[in-house]
């Protein structure tokens, strides 16, 4: 593990570039997109295209496929580096970075020759996976054996589905997605679902609501209905009625990616509180002089770099399983990344007094934003019980 936390010159070199987009290209547009009404309005093709032209959008891809081929930890520099500009971007090219490398390991060789090209190419391509349902979310990380309400029932060369998924990132924006549907009876969900690929445009599959959110607002969330949708069999992904465990082997480092969307925040959140330290006065000198105001920002500091350095663990030893890997780093890391950005957001907002309740000072956006991570990617207090289900062994 030598030289694990340290960044080499392509992943210093790529980093910076893509700071230089989210200040040029995010940070500017960012606040005003938030303040849209109109969820969907909230959303910037502009930015997607402009991450595509950077090689962003595809940078998880290999290189047959158009991408950059690259790793888990190099993902997470980035993705928390998108999420200093604006949490909402970071999730919509975040999930789709993901989902990139899902479809490149778990699709087999017929279904990436069908997908990934175009994919690939398009500057607007997004993925998206449904798996959280009205009845069903944390259901399904502890898990509880309950079946999916979405289901799917064989016919003749496919399977006809029926049911809503939603809350479901870039639902509304990706072409293709992946899905989980009950295809036995009397199991639960992680016993007798299968994984399914569905294109945007296939019949009996529509896309409902746009969700409209506190916070996370330039990433767009909405529902995903199927009405007797039929699903060929060259669609099914993996084994039918094993879909979970398909699912498990190619994302181990997904909750990791989390930690790093909403660490952004934090360090986005730890600037301001330093930036605002050092111009308002209060008691006769600069609250950054305060003793207990810069032990804080030291504390907030010491958070940051915890989390991250548990993050890229996690990252990394999701690749190199053999040097110490354990299934609780895809269950924590986000927690402890997501609990840390939000204290730092409180204390953030103290920090400013009145001014930070005001939007014009920007961090009202941030706190919003701060809370989303407390459930997205896995309530918390779920996630501490899913690995201590681990550890246990239960």
């Amino acid at each position: 593990m030598e030289g694990l936390f340290v960044q080499t010159e392509n992943q210093r070199a790529f980093v910076e570039t893509v700071g230089r987009f989210v200040e040029e290209e995010v940070v500017p547009r960012a606040a005003a997109l938030d303040a849209e009404p109109d969820p969907a309005k909230c959303y910037s093709w502009d930015i997607v295209e402009k991450a595509h032209a950077l090689g962003v959008r595809t940078m998880t891809l290999d290189e047959k496929w158009g991408g950059l081929g690259a790793d888990p930890l190099t993902t997470a520099m980035v993705i928390e580096e998108l999420s200093k500009g604006d949490l909402g971007v970071a999730i919509t090219l975040g999930q789709t970075l993901k989902l990139a490398q899902i479809f490149q390991s778990g699709l087999n060789e017929e279904q990436k020759a069908r997908v990934l090209p175009g994919f690939s190419k398009d500057p607007r391509g997004m993925l998206a996976i449904g798996i959280t349902e009205p009845d069903n979310a944390s259901n399904y990380l502890v898990p509880y054996p309950a079946p999916f309400r979405t289901v799917a029932v064989k016919t003749n060369g496919g399977w006809i589905v029926n049911g809503m998924k939603h809350f479901i990132s870039n639902a509304n924006r990706a072409s293709h997605f992946l899905f989980f549907a009950q295809t036995e009876k009397g199991k639960p969900m992680t016993a007798g679902s299968t994984c399914f690929l569905v294109e945007r445009d296939r019949a009996g599959f529509t896309i409902g609501r746009v969700h409209d959110k506190m916070g996370e607002r330039l990433a767009n969330n909405a529902e995903m209905i199927f009405q007797d949708c039929y699903i060929p069999d060259e669609n099914v992904v993996g084994k039918v009625g094993d879909g979970f465990n398909e699912l498990a082997k190619f994302m181990p480092w997904s909750n990791a990616y989390g930690g790093a969307t909403i660490l952004g925040v934090a360090v986005a959140l730890h600037k301001k509180a330093v930036d605002w330290a050092k111009v308002r006065v209060q008691g006769g000198k600069l609250l950054i002089e305060h003793d207990g105001i810069r032990a804080q920002l030291a504390e907030m500091r010491m958070l940051i770099d915890a989390s991250r350095a548990y993050i890229h663990r996690a990252c990394w030893l999701a690749v190199h399983p053999e040097h110490g890997w354990d299934k609780t780093l895809g269950a924590l890391p986000k927690v402890m990344a997501s609990q840390a950005t939000w204290k730092i957001a409180t204390w953030c907002l103290e920090i400013h007094g009145g001014h930070g309740y005001m939007k014009e000072f920007g961090v009202e956006k941030l706190v919003r934003d701060a809370a989303a991570y407390l459930h997205s990617d896995g309530v918390n207090r779920t996630l501490f019980l899913k690995a201590a289900n681990f550890m246990f062994q239960k």
